[in-house]
């Protein structure tokens, strides 16, 4: 797939999808965390709704006390895509949904771009909670929710996975690399494809970044045209 010539990746309206409903899960009003950390054992056996129900009552880190609310993930649970981005705003900690608000419009673009939309997607953070002031995550931040993270790829098992942002490729591929030096390389997470490209945030600050932007979004499609020409892909 080419370039496209266009490089502000103008929103595009929804087409219809029969993707199975989108997965939200509600808001809640702010307390305490209501069960001790979970191991990060014990998270391996959780379904769908104890992992969410996990990540709200989650006490393993200090954020537990400055968030509104945990903010687990949303979209399709059957999705091919998973995007996986840094950690809730000050948006998505009162809406209780990742990528919300001006960066979350972008990413609804880019996705739109080669034809899909938050119905046909997961998405979700390395870190569930909001770092005050949004500050970058702590690594022992990162150590205590990585285990939610990993377990939502287990239940999802996507075709490909795109990283969203510094934070979120050195999450899922260790190391200390930079965006620009990941994009465009060949990366697996547990067997699983991994496209890294910046995150929309950065765009908004860099739009001069948008057509490489654009190139990665051509790779995760050419991604998922060879997943779904494999036997079971």
């Amino acid at each position: 797939m080419q370039p496209s010539q266009t490089v502000d990746l103008p929103a595009v309206a929804p087409h219809a999808s029969t993707a199975e409903p989108m997965v939200t899960s509600e808001p809640v009003a702010t307390s305490e965390p209501v069960a001790s950390p979970e191991p990060a054992n014990a998270v391996t056996t959780l379904d769908w709704p104890e992992l969410d129900a996990a990540i709200r009552a989650c006490g393993a880190c200090g954020l537990c006390h400055s968030r509104r609310q945990a903010v687990p993930g949303t979209g399709s649970r059957t999705a091919r895509v998973l995007v996986v981005g840094e950690a809730p705003g000050a948006e998505e900690d009162q809406r209780g949904e990742p990528f919300v608000g001006r960066a979350g419009e972008l990413l609804d673009q880019m996705l739109l771009a080669v034809d899909l939309d938050r119905r046909r997607v997961y998405i979700a953070n390395v870190l569930k909670c909001r770092p005050p002031e949004n500050r970058n995550p702590a690594p022992e931040e990162i150590a205590a929710c990585s285990p939610y993270l990993r377990r939502q790829v287990a239940l999802l098992q996507p075709a490909v996975i795109l990283a969203l942002g510094s934070f979120a490729a050195r999450t899922l591929l260790g190391g200390e690399g930079k965006v620009g030096a990941l994009r465009g390389g060949s990366h697996l997470y547990e067997g699983i494809p991994v496209v890294v490209s910046y995150h929309p945030a950065y765009l908004l600050r860099a739009p001069q970044e948008k057509l490489r932007a654009w190139e990665d979004l051509c790779r995760l499609q050419d991604v998922l045209g060879t997943s779904a020409e494999r036997p079971g892909g």
